[in-house]
């Protein structure tokens, strides 16, 4: 017997009859034999570890745009937090970490230079519009190792493709990141915000912070521990009423008061606009995109819009940045 199969039987035995099994996938879209160590989540979870887009999210904007201070969160500090988060609810609940893990891991590789606001830029220039949850699940099937993709089961493509609020994953495992990305986000950026002086603990609404807690510990605390009591043994996972009314009004009170606030939200515009113009001017300037976005162009029969999208999604903030500079602002004339 194998590692892998011991593990197998652990799972079986061990976890919650609610559990995603690693023998039970719905498998891959080309079948591979399997590893004599990890089973299949397991390896999804190292495959996008080690990708290219995973590690690009060191230098992509969570909330702030390319903050100057060396402890505001970006889109990879961002993921390990929901991955935490998510790991933690799966154990609790005898659920399947390996696959809560791999899903909260990839959920955010599409996500755009500069945040949302270069999200909402694209989508508004892309004529068959564009999301992070789809685009994330583009890269890990078709963009990644040369167009590829990383090959990996159905559950975890399903997990990264329904973790925004209107998503249902079909697994509790990806339903638990649905809740471990809004409670890592909603947390750490009042942190942020707290410390780029936007607003202060003791402004919080005393409504919703009585009842999950005064500090980012106890928030955290509170929340977690609802859901895990909650759902334990039960066939989904939810909240409890209190703490469902206290975390959703305060996600609203963060939209009115951080993510649209003008302070915090000023240079959006120019980042919106950079995205825009990159878009137009590699529309107009094919032969100016990376060969093997070209190639795709022709081999996949893929629209030139939707290269160009895959192309400047997947830049960071500085790149993006550069790349602008370099087409429309005039260098230094050197003789």
């Amino acid at each position: 017997m194998t590692i892998r199969e011991s593990t197998e039987n652990w799972e079986e035995s061990y976890l919650s009859p609610y559990a995603a099994l690693s023998r039970h996938s719905k498998g891959r879209d080309r079948e591979e034999p399997p590893c004599d160590i990890r089973p299949v989540y397991q390896r999804d979870r190292d495959r996008i570890l080690h990708c290219k887009a995973f590690r690009r999210l060191k230098h992509k904007t969570q909330v702030f745009l390319t903050p100057k201070g060396d402890h505001y969160r970006t889109r990879l500090t961002h993921t390990l937090e929901v991955a935490q988060n998510a790991r933690t609810i799966a154990r609790a609940l005898r659920l399947n970490e390996d696959l809560a893990e791999a899903i909260a891991l990839g959920h955010d590789l599409g996500h755009t230079p500069f945040g949302h606001a270069g999200e909402r830029a694209l989508n508004q220039v892309c004529s068959t519009g564009f999301t992070h949850y789809e685009q994330s699940v583009r890269i890990v099937e078709k963009l990644e190792k040369g167009g590829k993709g990383l090959n990996l089961t159905w559950e975890v493509r399903d997990g990264i493709l329904n973790h925004q609020m209107t998503g249902r994953a079909a697994t509790l495992e990806g339903r638990i990141v649905r809740y471990s990305d809004k409670i890592a986000y909603i947390n750490h950026d009042i942190d942020d915000a707290i410390r780029g002086g936007i607003i202060k603990e003791t402004e919080l609404p005393g409504a919703y912070t009585d009842i999950l807690g005064h500090n980012t510990r106890e928030r955290l605390n509170t929340l977690i521990h609802d859901i895990v009591k909650q759902s334990l043994d039960k066939p989904d996972i939810c909240m409890s009423e209190d703490v469902e009314y206290a975390f959703l009004g305060m996600r609203k009170y963060m939209f009115v008061n951080v993510y649209t606030n003008a302070k915090a939200k000023g240079e959006e515009l120019k980042a919106e606009n950079i995205v825009k113009e990159l878009f137009h001017y590699y529309m107009e300037h094919p032969e100016l995109l990376p060969k093997e976005y070209i190639e795709r162009m022709w081999q996949a029969g893929q629209t030139q819009e939707r290269s160009v999208c895959d192309y400047i999604s997947g830049m960071t903030d500085q790149y993006a940045i550069g790349k602008f500079q370099e087409f429309f602002i005039p260098d230094s004339w050197r003789y």
